[in-house]
């Protein structure tokens, strides 16, 4: 899988370009603010219909213009599909073979895209809602129907904590709508959780081996899942239905009391431990840095054995956040089998020659050139 060509209008500071791409790596070469990591975002967007860096779409229009498209021609199983992306202020259309897809679920997959930014580093130190991320959206290219179910989640949450904090003003007094709801959101989340068991299993398998040969077998990599609910892998959709059942109705009180909703996907998280523990609390930088490598290359390797071709990757000034030893595995790793995007101010000390070889592209304030 690859992408040959791009066309961007209107796009952050890109007025209009037409680019075409190497399909090995392709460097992207200029000083900050200029309009490198804009590049990524547009090709992260026709993959996802979503920027990484905002939720406000907006954001994406250049000022005092209606509307910004991202065109693309991917190749996968050496076939052409023409990917479109309309922004405007009336809402966002996705287009894939020249035909509008009604819902984002039945658009996402058709180009399967890993990102590896600075901000990824901080996968395993960040935030619960940075881990969560990670994973909706990886399950999501590979299982389009999980998108579904986690719209139809979100929107049920939120429902759901408007009429609990209703119950905790007294506003409301009644509760049969709340069971109601609460139905309708373990419907969601134990499919939900079910698929992130599935998709765990599937990331532990590529994770851990990739994680002792870059550590240089000093080190083993666990992928544990903290649910808000007493729950194990080994369980099927119905038992994990059942306890979301008990769950809620323990807690009912509790959650009228507090106003929100206590417990679900949304409260879940993932924890790393290296060589038994928990890297997140205990861990050095190297090995919180080695861990994200790690699970960042897994992807790349869980989505070919899903889909049967490699995702594209985007390396957005990534590599200077990494020694030259983590540098090295990964550029290895890619090497012939990946086509790869790579952001940076310079090139030069990184002594590789996947990167002699790449295409060159010098991005300096909304325009690009190709370096002969």
């Amino acid at each position: 899988m690859y992408i040959k060509d791009i066309k961007l209008r209107s796009f952050r500071n890109y007025d209009r370009i037409q680019l075409e791409f190497d399909d090995k790596v392709n460097v992207i070469i200029g000083e900050n603010a200029q309009g490198k990591t804009n590049l990524m975002e547009a090709i992260y967007l026709l993959a996802f219909t979503k920027s990484h860096r905002t939720p406000r779409d907006k954001e994406l229009i250049q000022w005092d213009e209606e509307y910004a498209k991202i065109e693309g021609s991917i190749y996968k199983r050496n076939r052409r599909f023409p990917l479109e992306i309309i922004l405007s202020k009336k809402g966002k259309k996705a287009k894939l073979n020249h035909l509008e897809q009604k819902r984002l679920s039945d658009y996402i997959g058709a180009l399967n895209v890993v990102m590896f930014a600075p901000e990824d580093l901080n996968l395993v130190k960040g935030s619960p809602q940075v881990r969560r991320r990670f994973i909706d959206m990886e399950i999501g290219q590979i299982q389009p129907a999980y998108i579904y179910h986690l719209g139809q989640y979100q929107k049920v949450l939120k429902q759901r904590n408007h009429l609990l904090k209703d119950l905790q003003r007294h506003r409301q007094t009644d509760k049969t709508m709340l069971y109601v709801l609460t139905d309708q959101l373990i419907e969601h989340a134990s499919t939900l959780l079910e698929r992130r068991f599935r998709f765990l299993k599937l990331l532990r398998n590529w994770a851990g081996p990739i994680h002792e040969s870059i550590s240089r077998q000093l080190e083993k990599l666990e992928v544990l899942y903290d649910a808000s609910v007493e729950v194990s892998e080994a369980m099927d959709l119905e038992t994990i239905s059942n306890r979301y059942q008990e769950k809620f109705s323990n807690i009912e009180d509790k959650e009228i009391d507090r106003g929100t909703t206590l417990a679900g996907p949304h409260r879940d998280d993932l924890i790393f431990h290296v060589n038994g523990k928990d890297v997140q609390t205990y861990g050095s930088q190297g090995q919180q840095r080695t861990t994200a490598l790690s699970l960042k290359l897994a992807e790349i390797e869980l989505i070919h054995s899903e889909v049967g071709e490699y995702p594209i990757l985007l390396l957005d000034d990534v590599l200077s956040e990494l020694d030259d030893f983590r540098q090295s595995h990964l550029l290895h790793t890619i090497q012939g089998k990946v086509q790869t995007f790579v952001s940076t101010t310079s090139i030069d000390g990184i002594e590789h020659h996947v990167l002699k070889e790449a295409e060159i592209f010098r991005v300096k304030n909304g325009t690009i050139e190709i370096q002969k």
